[in-house]
């Protein structure tokens, strides 16, 4: 189990922000709305994330659990004393009735890892002179970016790209989100779950599939490496602008107004999923954002390209929402609060960070793993 912190949820009432002990599991609050934060809207609230920050994992004969104060152990979790460091009111926060039984998680939504929901699907040719499983972007002008790393796009006039502007070749872009194949010493390939993390002592790489459910829990380093795998790579943060906003300028892949259930975004997962997975909202659980039921709950991830409204001009399917998208920016190999991590948002958000294509998370580095964040790969046109 990854210890991480990417999200929490941020509760609205009248006249004050926080969640207590008394939120309803699931992340509601009484006569409030309950938001999912990603981490780049975390950092922007400041101290609201130091609770989760600081929140150290730990485990009870075999339960996995949390370092919190006993006041937020409540509902259906148990404190247990002598497995945290610090005061004595920091105690071991775990599901309450099978702890000490050895199940993983027990109480929490369930994971099954034998699950290969992708077995059997196959890449489909490549388009236009793409590799296997990508589709053609044309060549385009980029203005500088922002102070939020947000380039405008436009055609290539005849006279060329003009001062102010950068020219970008043409290239490719996996058609849809990616998921993992396992290569066997003989060389056959087997499909992995795409809701635990690639497999550290096995070979495996990248496809671009069709109905499937896409890859998440995959740190920036593995992702970059499946793509090579294939002789893709990752996609520069102006080509995944590019991709995403057409050569229109989009602010979402389909146009500029926002279209709700167009793509699998919290228009239609209002409720923050770790929460409901847990159970609770309590800071804990911000520890366990790798945890791979949070995913395998109901209506989470939808199948890639299963939202038939949510593709561009081009052909790329769910670039906004489901999964964040992995950006390789090198400036996060020095300082992961100024390279761009992802793009897109996910499920539960679209909006906090930027909209649709504008969506842009910088405050991890390539490690970063949790149930939010997938990819896809580019290539240079052949």
């Amino acid at each position: 189990m990854h210890a991480r912190s990417l999200a929490f949820v941020l509760l609205v009432t009248t006249g004050c922000a926080g969640a207590g002990p008394g939120t309803e599991a699931g992340g509601a609050a009484p006569d409030g709305d309950a938001i999912a934060l990603d981490a780049g809207a975390a950092a922007d609230a400041g101290d609201a994330t130091s609770d989760a920050d600081a929140t150290t994992a730990c485990s009870v004969n075999g339960v996995a659990g949390a370092c919190v104060d006993v006041s937020t152990c409540t509902g259906a979790y148990v404190a247990t004393p002598g497995h945290c460091p610090g005061p004595t009111n920091i105690q071991c926060c775990t599901p309450e009735g099978d702890a000490g039984a050895g199940v993983d998680a027990s109480g929490w939504c369930p994971t099954d890892p034998t699950a290969r929901p992708n077995a059997g699907l196959l890449e489909s040719p490549g388009v236009g002179g793409c590799p296997s499983g990508m589709v053609p972007i044309a060549a385009y002008c980029a203005s500088a970016p922002d102070g939020r790393n947000d380039v405008d796009i436009s055609p290539v006039p005849q006279a060329g790209c003009g001062a102010g502007t950068t020219s970008g070749v043409a290239f490719c872009i996996d058609q849809y989100e990616a998921e993992i194949m396992v290569i066997a010493a003989d060389g056959t390939e087997s499909s992995w779950s795409p809701y635990y993390e690639p497999p550290a002592t096995d070979t495996y790489r990248a496809v671009s599939l069709r109905g499937a459910v896409p890859q998440a829990y995959i740190s920036g380093y593995d992702a970059k490496r499946a793509c090579e795998a294939s002789g893709k790579r990752l996609c520069s943060d102006v080509e995944w602008q590019r991709a995403c906003r057409g050569l229109a300028d989009n602010v979402y892949p389909y146009g500029n107004t926002r279209l709700n259930g167009a793509c699998n975004d919290e228009s239609l997962h209002p409720i923050y999923s770790p929460a409901e997975c847990f159970g609770t909202d309590a800071s804990w659980i911000y520890s366990q954002i790798a945890y791979p039921g949070i995913d395998q709950q109901p209506n989470t991830l939808t199948k890639t390209g299963s939202m038939p409204e949510c593709v561009t001009a081009e052909g790329v399917y769910d670039l906004m929402g489901n999964v964040h998208d992995w950006i390789y920016d090198p400036r996060n190999l020095t300082d992961p609060s100024v390279g761009v991590d992802f793009r897109g948002g996910y499920y539960n958000d679209t909006k906090l960070n930027g909209n649709g294509c504008l969506y842009n998370t910088d405050v991890h580095s390539l490690a970063q793993v949790d149930y939010s964040v997938g990819f896809r790969c580019c290539a240079d046109m052949p």
